[in-house]
């Protein structure tokens, strides 16, 4: 799995912290990590909690990435931001057990998580053990798993709600404030990142023509 990382503005000083705890889980696992920023809060890409959902939609929909890691001061303004988007499900993640039952029972493609509220001494060790939760076995076999076969159904109804109630991502990007969208992709690495592993030819197309 291709899993990226996106750090909001106010929490871009722990980007280094937070890949940390994600790599070192993760890739003995045999998943891939992709760091799209912020790296520091000196970068001149500052990425607002909005830009980090519309980045999400971005890397999910054009297959770039199979899963996002992101995150704000409390994790919900993120979460929000992400499930604007289409294609898009993301839960918000503040303990293992989040982790545990948002794979089992919910089975979606991003989490949000707080990187402020609540994040102190030894705060990267419930980084890691939410990060072993969430990609250490398998995804959607359901909590508790006599109930499995009713999440499925539940996930496939939610799927449908989500594709009524939301535009297709390319009319997306054609419709939202395009100095938002070019800052949210302006990232040092985005083009480096994103354009090799993008699998929708209309999105990095138009993408490349801001």
């Amino acid at each position: 799995m291709k899993i990226a990382l996106i750090t909001e503005n106010s929490q871009a000083a722990k980007n280094c912290i937070i890949e940390e705890a994600l790599t070192s889980t993760v890739e003995p696992m045999g998943h891939e990590v992709v760091n799209y920023g912020m790296y520091t809060p000196e970068d001149k890409a500052h990425l607002t909690y909005p830009m980090v959902g519309l980045l999400t939609g971005i890397l999910l929909n054009s297959k770039a990435v199979d899963f996002v890691v992101t995150g704000c001061g409390t994790g919900s303004g993120s979460m929000l931001a992400a499930n604007a988007m289409p294609g898009v499900f993301c839960g918000l993640v503040i303990d293992p057990t989040d982790a545990f039952l948002f794979a089992q029972i919910n089975d979606g493609n991003a989490v949000a998580m707080p990187y402020a509220k609540g994040f102190g001494w030894a705060g990267e060790l419930n980084l890691q053990d939410c990060y072993r939760k969430l990609f250490e076995g398998e995804s959607g076999v359901g909590y508790p798993k006599e109930r499995a076969a009713v999440m499925a159904e539940n996930r496939g109804v939610l799927a449908d709600l989500k594709a009524a109630s939301c535009k297709d991502m390319l009319t997306v990007l054609k419709s939202v404030d395009q100095d938002l969208l070019k800052t949210a992709i302006s990232g040092d690495r985005f083009e480096e990142h994103f354009y090799p592993a993008s699998k929708d030819e209309q999105i990095s197309a138009y993408l490349k023509s801001l």
